[in-house]
């Protein structure tokens, strides 16, 4: 059984906050490179709370995607406009053309390759469980079975449950009940008051909260297999992702992507 939360956030509802979130003022249409250049900008949508990738710190975006952004403005002839904005809406503004590029980061899906050109990816992960620390009852795996799941809504770690489904079943277990918030945050808030039994989102990201809050969650083991992750732009909007693309090649043969995840992802 699946449902969704922040205070129960039924289905329709999260479809109602991607449309609202999709509503923000942006472009009409994905710019072509020369266009980007005839007008003198590019609007670039990162997410508002995904630590360590991108999230706001004293009322500013910060964090990995953000850093990397901010060495790719020193190498462009124009100006690059960043939209911090929520995940639902973040995926569909790109692939409808109100953002030129999400640079966020976004695992790499057959789903989202359908309305999205990726780039180079930006770091690699594996999808990992967190559970409150001290509970004896999860020890491994196969305890996951018939536990409460949180994930994020929307989001490739959602679609690769089924993974998860099939570890479990080989220990012959099953999944129990699905949990889908607006935001990683609100999963773990009802991860660490007990309404669920354990989160799933990329190592990256698992391992950056139980270091900032180790005395509330411990790290789990793999429920995936190697993941990637990217920027991406609008289907078929090839010159502006081999722009990226170029940066990003770039700053990983120079050693700046190294001393980035380094810092972020240690």
């Amino acid at each position: 059984m699946m449902q969704s939360r922040r205070g129960l956030l039924t289905t329709g509802a999260l479809a109602g906050v991607a449309l609202l979130a999709g509503a923000r003022p942006g472009p009409a249409a994905a710019a072509t490179l020369a266009e980007v250049k005839a007008r003198g900008f590019m609007v670039v949508a990162t997410e508002d709370d995904f630590k360590p990738f991108e999230f706001i710190k004293d009322g500013k975006p910060t964090g990995y995607d953000t850093e990397l952004l901010e060495l790719m403005r020193k190498t462009v002839p124009f100006e690059i406009k960043q939209e911090t904005i929520p995940w639902t809406g973040l995926l569909p503004g790109v692939g409808s053309g109100k953002y030129d590029a999400a640079v966020t980061a976004a695992l790499i899906t057959p789903e989202r390759e359908a309305f999205l050109d990726f780039c180079s990816p930006i770091a690699e992960s594996t999808d990992f469980y967190v559970k409150k620390k001290g509970n004896a009852a999860i020890a491994g795996i196969k305890d996951l079975a018939g536990k409460k799941c949180g994930v994020q809504a929307g989001s490739a770690m959602l679609s690769a449950l089924p993974e998860l489904e099939e570890m479990l079943k080989a220990t012959g277990g099953k999944m129990g009940e699905v949990v889908q918030y607006v935001s990683y945050p609100d999963a773990y808030q009802d991860l660490a008051i007990g309404r669920t039994d354990y989160v799933v989102n990329t190592q990256i990201n698992l391992a950056s909260l139980v270091k900032d809050r180790p005395a509330i969650f411990e790290l789990g083991q793999a429920v995936s297999k190697k993941i990637y992750i990217a920027w991406a732009v609008k289907k078929g909007n090839t010159e502006v992702r081999d722009l990226l693309d170029t940066f990003l090649i770039g700053a990983r043969k120079s050693g700046e992507m190294a001393k980035l995840q380094q810092k972020w992802f240690g």
